[in-house]
């Protein structure tokens, strides 16, 4: 279960790229998934990787909408890049991790103004509201 003092260092620095897993303990996928996501965060020491569950975590994950499991929000300081379901092999996660860490500045700023990644700067900004509900 997150607790404040887990998530104080999330707000705290916010230049590590941040991985929130949604999910829900009772979903098979989720548990099937979640020693790969552990094993994946152990091999990415500069990344916080966090694993949420919406209903024992519902005070800090507020008004997500998750479709489907493996639900995955991908941020740096208050850049959401990646928001969705990926396919529960954490393979497609590492990829994207990758393909994101390669990004130049300027294709960085494209790709969350896009018309599909903008919304999400407000939207889908954990740490802007983790900021809220902790400084409260």
């Amino acid at each position: 279960m997150l607790t404040e003092s887990s998530l104080r260092p999330l707000i705290d620095h916010p230049e590590r790229t941040l991985v929130l897993c949604l999910c829900a303990d009772w979903c098979g996928t989720c548990r099937d998934y979640r020693p790969g996501f552990d094993a994946l965060a152990a091999r990415c020491p500069d990344c916080d990787f966090v694993w949420a569950d919406l209903e024992d975590d519902a005070e800090w994950i507020g008004e997500f909408d998750v479709e489907d499991f493996p639900t995955l929000l991908i941020q740096q300081n208050e850049q959401v890049l990646s928001y969705g379901v990926l396919l529960p092999h954490v393979s497609h996660l590492e990829k994207l991790l990758e393909s994101l860490s390669r990004m130049s500045e300027s294709e960085r700023a494209s790709w969350i103004a896009s018309p599909e990644h903008a919304p999400w700067q407000t939207s889908m900004n954990w740490r802007a509201q983790l900021r809220d509900l902790l400084d409260k």
